[in-house]
């Protein structure tokens, strides 16, 4: 078990500061890995949306209503306070708190 954590944390502090290797600072990265950068987080998004919504069910209880709510609530913190982990935080909670007190959804 200390050989497997052993290895998950050197595996962890390499990708960490295998960047600041590779690129070091005061160094131009190369055009790509900068519109990687860009284009990244917004794509990350996307996709987290389609997860979040692929197995959302309109036809039955609760008909998609706690999904739509808690999107709401956190398109609308991102736009009011441009902050991801306050928007994203305060959706999920939403979320979490309206299917297990308010919809009381089975899963």
């Amino acid at each position: 078990m200390v050989m497997t954590v052993a290895i998950v944390v050197a595996g962890t502090l390499l990708t960490r500061f295998g960047a600041f290797l590779i690129f070091p600072p005061g160094k131009k990265a190369p055009d790509f890995v900068l519109y990687l950068g860009k284009a990244l987080p917004a794509s990350v998004m996307g996709m987290l949306v389609v997860y979040t919504f692929k197995e959302t069910v309109v036809l039955s209880y609760p008909y998609g209503i706690p999904e739509l709510i808690a999107l709401v609530v956190t398109v609308g913190l991102h736009l009011w306070k441009r902050n991801m982990l306050i928007s994203i935080g305060a959706g999920t909670v939403v979320y979490m708190i309206l299917i297990q007190a308010v919809f009381n959804v089975p899963k």
